[in-house]
């Protein structure tokens, strides 16, 4: 039997460079402080929120319209007993024009059920992405999500359609 990572899919009007270009405006979504480059192939950014988690990540997929995979070089997320992890996970976000829609498919490879963390973090992807980038891609504004500490163990809905 195979664990599944984490993963989410939404679907928006937008096109696939702009769903592309909201992905990479990382401060317009994801709660927390960055610090770094977080729009070119090879770049590191770091993200920090509150004394909770600190991580690392490197760009290691850039395609324009496409897709793009950062991979966690290094984290602390502090409400676990092992606290590293995200190291050498990866979060992937593809993207696939389907008809007159984009499809945008959101995984974080080694976030697995079987991991402590799997349930707040779960939950705070599922925040992020189908709120926070959600409203980013499908209204142009930022909206980032308010997160109130660590966030909840329970395991969310894994997969979940939005449309715009």
């Amino acid at each position: 039997m195979t664990t599944k990572s984490y993963s989410v899919t939404m679907v928006v009007d937008q096109s696939p460079t702009e769903v592309f270009n909201a992905i990479n405006n990382v401060r317009g979504w994801w709660s927390g402080e960055i610090t770094g480059v977080t729009d070119r192939l090879g770049a590191e950014f770091t993200y920090a929120y509150k004394a909770y988690h600190r991580s690392t990540h490197k760009i290691t997929e850039f395609v324009p319209g496409r897709r793009v995979v950062w991979l966690t070089t290094a984290a602390s997320i502090n409400f676990v007993n092992d606290k590293s992890e995200w190291n050498g996970t990866e979060i992937v976000f593809d993207i696939t024009r389907r008809a007159d829609k984009t499809q945008l498919r959101f995984t974080h490879i080694g976030l697995v059920p079987t991991i402590e963390c799997y349930g707040g973090c779960s939950g705070a992807w599922q925040s992020l992405i189908t709120e926070g980038l959600f409203k980013l891609i499908s209204r142009g504004k930022s909206r980032r999500v308010a997160l109130d500490g660590p966030v909840s163990r329970s395991t969310p809905t894994r997969r979940r359609q939005m449309t715009a």
